[in-house]
């Protein structure tokens, strides 16, 4: 008979995450709260307790089934695809690296590129956050991908900001596209995604210096946050048109979907002409027939 823990796999996960892997306080809550809905799945679907042990028979049916109760919960497509990841990261650790189940996570549709929705913006800034190395630097890419969605920036915008920013109030100055400066509001969640990172990371912030860093103290480049993107896009399953661009192109449409004035919208995008912020106009009505058709009884006559 194996050697069984006396600890629920789920909580000795989260205590590898924590002490082994040095995953943020909020990871290890998540990844844990998904390692015990998968254990409580299995305790149901096998009629068995589940051990650590156990965990290595777990099979791509298996995990197809779970999927298909979280889904029936309401679970959205890029959650689902969170879940999963999650998921398989805690099998990975159950049975020490051994070939895991091949299952394709869910997709998001293909075609016309669309503004991505606000539960897959987040949902793809959390799974950033919590595939980082260090936890600073997961607070550090969160702030960065809020700065994109909940502010409009453009991820050039983001990383050129100094510690001139600090103390932080209800608006931000930023430098744009032809050194045109601009006044941005900062949401509550934006507020606080930068003073967490700021109260994390190793490298002294002063004024005019870089207010986001790399790994080793320079500014941060761009080309990371676009890997880093495009690697949890890859997980979440979500299509290659969702990059750092689409959150700021998200952020103006999800704004004009409700109500945002165009002249308001083109000053917040720092556009030097409203022709630009027009197309977004264009996006959001092609998003309204797609409504329309899924939504409509006859939309699809």
């Amino acid at each position: 008979m194996d050697y069984e823990d006396p600890l629920p796999p789920s909580m000795l996960w989260a205590d590898h995450l924590a002490r082994d892997r040095r995953r943020s306080v909020h990871t290890v809550r998540a990844y844990q709260a998904s390692a015990e809905r998968l254990t409580a799945f299995l305790v149901g679907h096998w009629g068995e307790r589940i051990t650590r042990g156990a965990l290595a028979r777990v099979t791509a049916t298996d995990l197809r089934a779970y999927l298909a109760q979280r889904r029936e919960a309401g679970l959205g497509n890029a959650s689902a695809a969170r879940e999963l990841s999650a998921v398989r990261g805690f099998l990975a650790w159950a049975n020490e690296g051994a070939e895991q189940p091949r299952m394709r996570g869910p997709r998001v549709k293909a075609g016309v590129p669309r503004p991505i929705s606000p539960a897959e913006a987040v949902a793809l800034a959390e799974e950033v956050a919590d595939d980082a190395a260090e936890p600073w630097i997961g607070a550090r890419d969160w702030a960065v991908l809020m700065l994109l969605y909940g502010a409009g920036l453009r991820i050039g915008e983001a990383l050129m900001l100094r510690g001139d920013i600090l103390p932080l109030g209800e608006t931000i100055r930023v430098m744009g596209k032809r050194a045109k400066t601009r006044v941005v509001p900062l949401l509550p969640q934006v507020h606080t995604a930068i003073e967490a990172y700021v109260a994390q990371t190793p490298w002294p912030v002063t004024r005019g210096e870089p207010l986001f860093r790399g790994a080793k103290g320079g500014a941060l480049s761009p080309v990371m946050i676009r890997r880093a993107v495009q690697s949890a896009r890859a997980r979440l399953g979500l299509g290659d048109r969702t990059t750092p661009h689409a959150l700021r192109h998200s952020f103006a449409t999800h704004l004009l979907g409700r109500g945002a004035d165009l002249r308001a919208l083109q000053e917040l995008l720092g556009h030097a002409s409203l022709s630009s912020t027009q197309v977004y106009t264009q996006v959001d009505a092609a998003h309204l027939m797609d409504v329309y058709r899924n939504a409509h009884p006859h939309g699809g006559v």
